[in-house]
């Protein structure tokens, strides 16, 4: 979960996409204009903003601009203009995404979760411990005191996508398309089924129900 600061000034726009995202658990924060936005994102510890070029009074660009004198926190860029020069300029302003209006809500969520990934991530380690028992990643493999366990390849991937998003709220639907594919003919119940057999084999209290949602990693 993570504060996002929404910046649009256009109501509807702004509404939708903070209303798209408070079920992931972030918590949003809307600005409609520039200023505004720069104001809050002094006032609070924003882990990542979404930022619309087409401002009033202090433009997108600008924002941009004065933020990344201080900060790196990911910024993602909305704007209705395709000209590439607008978007050599996010860019060249240290814009860490970009898109263009209209947007999928959808596609606009993944997006925020990969930023959030990549700004928290560490480097992940081959092997990670819960306990007595030891995964490694890099071996598909997982063993406790007693030796090894048996556990399937496709397990262990769930694991590392949940350690890999550390904190964050995946739904079923982007668990299934991170690890099966968005075509693959799976059901969602799987991922349930999947989780469930992580739990028992490894033991593992760190793997969150979020009811109606999905699963998060919480850590050890």
């Amino acid at each position: 979960m993570a504060t996002l600061l929404i910046v649009e000034d256009d109501r509807k726009t702004n509404d939708a996409i903070c209303e798209y995202l408070k079920p992931a658990g972030h918590t949003v924060i809307p600005a409609y204009d520039g200023g505004e936005a720069l104001q809050l994102f002094r006032e609070n510890n924003i882990d990542l903003v979404v930022l619309d070029i087409m401002l009033p009074h202090v433009s997108g660009l600008s924002v941009l601009h004065e933020i990344r004198r201080t900060s790196t926190t990911p910024i993602l860029m909305l704007t209705a203009l395709e000209d590439e020069y607008t978007q050599v300029r996010s860019f060249d302003e240290q814009a860490d995404d970009y898109m263009t209006k209209p947007f999928s809500m959808v596609l606009l969520g993944r997006r925020i979760t990969a930023l959030l990934r990549r700004s928290r991530q560490a480097p992940l380690p081959q092997t990670i411990t819960f306990g007595d028992v030891t995964v490694d990643f890099s071996g598909y493999t997982a063993s406790d005191s007693a030796g090894k366990i048996d556990i399937m390849p496709k397990e262990i991937d769930l694991l590392r996508l949940l350690v890999e998003h550390k904190g964050l709220v995946l739904t079923r639907s982007q668990i299934l398309d991170e690890l099966w594919g968005a075509d693959y003919p799976i059901i969602d119940r799987t991922v349930d089924t999947y989780i469930k057999n992580l739990r028992k084999k490894l033991r593992l209290d760190c793997i969150v129900t979020v009811k109606g949602i999905g699963y998060k990693y919480q850590g050890i």
